[in-house]
């Protein structure tokens, strides 16, 4: 019964709070009533899209910086649906953005083209195709690498980096690519995912089956949106007797053990963020090719666009042997499962640092309500055993 309950509590949720994504202020909405400093930035990619990043800190950290004496920067790295809320949705004591400000790093909040935190593009409106006409290719290398440079120009330092499931796609990809890593410290990855053919989340191989990701492109949706009504009633669809969704958020990320279901409520008013569907499709292709490489169009307009048949892959071992790296993973993950991170380890030119929680899924990561000492304390540990921290 109470899990009946919470999946008529998800969707009246979701359909009572459609809305248009018109780049409000994260700053006001979530981190400045907790007490703490922030800031809005804007800016923009190599392709026209306007990036929201917000800039955290706590009071006697921007002292210090005010002083010219402040922490190193981090970025953080955001899921699929998700923006960069996603760092603040517990308290101060449990969630990695106010976490981080704490122990004095500069934090900055990425949100990717198309959640409600960004703001749109130079030219097109959002309601065209060609707004949503892109994956998490170019949230890799026009997103993240305009984060990084931004950060990097502000604070004339070294970046460190946080990825969380797509934040760590997009960040593993932006690192095989010399000009970016340049600028990158050390980098810490929750949930860590370059293959996806392991999946197996019961709900997402059921769409992966229905070529759900196909037939939503063919009948011209480009932008994937799960708080409007058809993005609601589409998950509920796909739940019947055969798969049950009565807890329909481990049918998608495996079984979570940590997270206040309390909460709940106030989750679904942040989460889900929109992406493009040809973002899920992109997706879809890893899971049933097994690949980490560019989308793919199709041999013909592949060798338009890339010069041959098949779509490039990320090169795991071009990412430099010199590049600290820590990677978090959960025996119940069901997104980024064990075996699929033990291929990305194969291919990485060095063993990075390795925290395993056999009970954690995909949203513990994020959300526990032990994560500060699972997971954020290390994390912490690794970062100031790889950068320079004079001032903390």
């Amino acid at each position: 019964m109470m899990m009946m309950m919470m999946i008529a509590i998800t969707v009246s949720i979701l359909l009572g709070n459609v809305q248009s994504f018109d780049g409000g202020s994260l700053c006001e909405e979530l981190i400045i009533p907790s007490g703490y400093p922030c800031s809005e930035y804007t800016i923009q990619t190599k392709d026209g899209f306007l990036l929201g990043l917000q800039r955290v800190s706590s009071s006697s950290s921007l002292r210090l910086r005010n002083h010219g004496d402040g922490g190193p920067p981090v970025l953080l790295l955001h899921g699929l649906f998700m923006a960069g809320d996603a760092w603040f949705l517990n308290t101060p004591e449990q969630s990695l953005g106010f976490i981080l400000a704490d122990h004095g790093f500069d934090v900055w909040v990425g949100n990717v083209r198309g959640t409600r935190w960004s703001h749109g593009h130079i030219s097109l409106l959002e309601k065209k195709k060609q707004f949503w006409d892109w994956s998490w290719q170019e949230l890799a290398l026009y997103d993240v690498a305009e984060m990084i440079n931004y950060i990097n120009s502000v604070t004339n330092s070294k970046i460190f980096v946080v990825g969380h499931s797509q934040g760590t796609i997009i960040s593993l990809a932006a690192f095989t690519q010399p000009e970016i890593v340049e600028k990158v410290e050390a980098a810490a990855l929750l949930s860590p995912i370059s293959y996806l053919d392991h999946v197996s989340a019961p709900l997402v191989l059921r769409m992966v089956k229905m070529h759900i990701d196909e037939m939503i492109l063919t009948m011209g949706i480009h932008q994937l949106n799960f708080k409007s009504e058809w993005g609601a009633s589409l998950l509920v669809s796909l739940c019947d007797t055969r798969l049950s969704c009565n807890d329909m958020l481990s049918s998608i990320t495996g079984k979570n053990c940590c997270f206040n279901e309390s909460r709940v409520e106030f989750y679904l008013e942040q989460e889900p963020h929109p992406s493009s569907s040809k973002n899920l499709n992109h997706l879809f292709q890893m899971i049933r090719k097994g690949t980490y490489s560019k989308y793919d169009y199709g041999k013909l307009k592949n060798l338009i666009e890339y010069g041959k048949f098949n779509p490039p892959k990320f090169d795991l071992s071009r990412i430099p042997k010199s590049l600290p790296l820590w990677m978090a993973y959960g025996g119940n993950d069901a997104l980024a499962d064990i075996t699929d991170f033990q291929h990305t380890l194969k291919e990485l030119p060095s063993p990075p640092e390795v925290v395993y929680l056999e009970n954690y899924g995909h949203v513990d990561f994020i959300l526990s309500l032990q994560a500060k000492q699972d997971l954020y304390d290390p994390m912490i540990s690794f970062f100031k055993s790889s950068g320079k921290f004079s001032s903390m």
